[in-house]
């Protein structure tokens, strides 16, 4: 925060224009001949405007700063809160003006007041996001008034701030009601009735077990059927590669299908780890942008949501064979790969299905995708019993019906590539993606 002394500039208040127009309506309306009387009314003005400058409190007695918060999540509301401090012995009244960016949609970026002596005063305003990225903060106006209020003293000084915005996250409620529920069933069912590889625990026979599951010894010696208990494997590596790239420009139910993938990515990390798998991230369009080692640390939601949230949306066409030689050479441990990215028939058949060998070759890879239920909607459209058709209306639900029928032939040569496809709606691809991980690990594909 910088509150340096700095130089402040005069600046006319609408006091100021109201005391001039005032002064020069009876010389409209008069008319004097001789100069001297407007000579005299302009150098009364000018006395006084100076007067008023130099009787005005310096601004450089004013200290300012901000409160906001380090980061949040897109969408999430905060607030900014300002807080002027009086180093003088007068109040002064002065007006305090933010150079808050548009994007952040702040309810307010000035406000007027009184500083008494001494003393400090607070103002703030509610914000809401409208987009992710760094949002640095500098420049801050500081206006004091003279007695006769025609003239500010004005000061624009530099106080340093930053705030991340980081990708929305909200599948996180109903991740976390999964991973709450489970402890016994849901996701944790990857540890009951016989699933997985590690061993786990013995434990009592309940209808329903499989009886190639029974410890013969141990039931031997407690004289009950005693069964073995297997859990999926841990130190698993999961790695997400996000495609930042043209296909992911578009978007599905008002949100960029990055943002869906985003949110998708973030759940992946939430449920790994909760397992105990090493999970990491690439992001990439025409190159590849970022890399997070595979980790298990608590630290490392943090670190894939700062390798997201910086992402400018790419244009150009995404780099899959760039990508996946990366994503092999630098993990060549059998790992799960979950490519986000769009089933653009041309863009699957032409550059994602020839670079997808290079990871299904020795690792288990996910395809994952937002589809658009508008178009679904549209090629399900009904014109039996209409009298007349609009030809628009025709014309769509022909496209949206080529284009469902690209999207299954697009799915089904991923799936003879031998890659696994999850195609699901706005809102629902993170639970998808989570719940065929799970099924992976659980029945010891991975």
């Amino acid at each position: 925060m910088s509150n340096r002394p700095q130089r402040s500039v005069p600046v006319p208040t609408g006091w100021a224009a109201l005391v001039v127009v005032t002064a020069g309506i009876p010389l409209a309306v008069i008319r004097p001949d001789s100069w001297v009387v407007l000579l005299v009314i302009m150098a009364t003005l000018t006395v006084l405007f100076v007067a008023d400058a130099v009787a005005a409190p310096s601004p450089n007695e004013l200290d300012v700063s901000r409160q906001i918060p380090a980061s949040m999540t897109l969408g999430e509301r905060a607030t900014i809160d300002w807080i002027v401090r009086n180093r003088s012995d007068r109040p002064i009244r002065a007006t305090v003006a933010d150079s808050v960016w548009p994007s952040l949609s702040a309810s307010r970026r000035s406000s007027s007041f009184v500083v008494p002596g001494r003393r400090q005063h607070r103002f703030n305003a509610s914000f809401q996001p409208q987009r992710r990225g760094r949002f640095p903060f500098g420049a801050v106006t500081i206006r004091t008034v003279g007695p006769l209020r025609l003239m500010w003293r004005q000061q624009t000084r530099d106080v340093a701030d930053s705030l991340a915005v980081l990708p929305a996250h909200p599948s996180r409620d109903e991740l976390r009601l999964r991973l709450r529920i489970p402890l016994e069933t849901g996701v944790r069912s990857v540890r009951t009735r016989g699933t997985g590889t590690d061993f786990d625990q013995l434990r009592e026979y309940r209808p329903g077990d499989d009886i190639r599951r029974v410890d013969w010894a141990a039931t031997a010696r407690q004289q009950r059927a005693i069964v073995r208990d297997y859990r999926a494997e841990r130190n698993q590596h999961v790695i997400a590669l996000l495609d930042n790239g043209r296909v992911m420009s578009g978007s599905v139910a008002g949100v960029p299908r990055v943002e869906h993938s985003m949110d998708a990515v973030l759940g992946l990390v939430t449920v790994a780890q909760n397992l105990g798998d090493n999970v990491g991230l690439i992001t990439f369009d025409n190159q590849v942008r970022a890399i997070v080692p595979p980790s298990q640390s608590r630290s490392q939601f943090g670190r894939c949501a700062e390798a997201m949230y910086l992402l400018d949306q790419g244009y150009d066409q995404s780099a899959y064979r760039a990508a996946f030689t990366v994503a092999a050479s630098r993990f060549r441990r059998r790992s799960l790969f979950v490519v986000f990215t769009d089933l653009v028939e041309t863009v699957v058949h032409d550059e994602l299905l020839p670079a997808l060998s290079t990871l299904t070759r020795r690792h288990l890879v996910l395809v994952a995708a937002v589809r658009d239920p508008d178009v679904s909607s549209w090629a399900s459209l009904d014109y039996s019993g209409r009298v007349e058709v609009d030809r628009t209306d025709a014309y769509r639900a022909a496209a949206a019906a080529a284009a469902l029928d690209a999207r299954e032939r697009t799915v089904a040569a991923l799936m003879r590539a031998g890659a696994i496809v999850v195609d699901a709606e706005p809102g629902c691809l993170a639970v998808a993606v989570a719940d065929r991980y799970l099924e992976l690990k659980a029945s010891g594909q991975l």
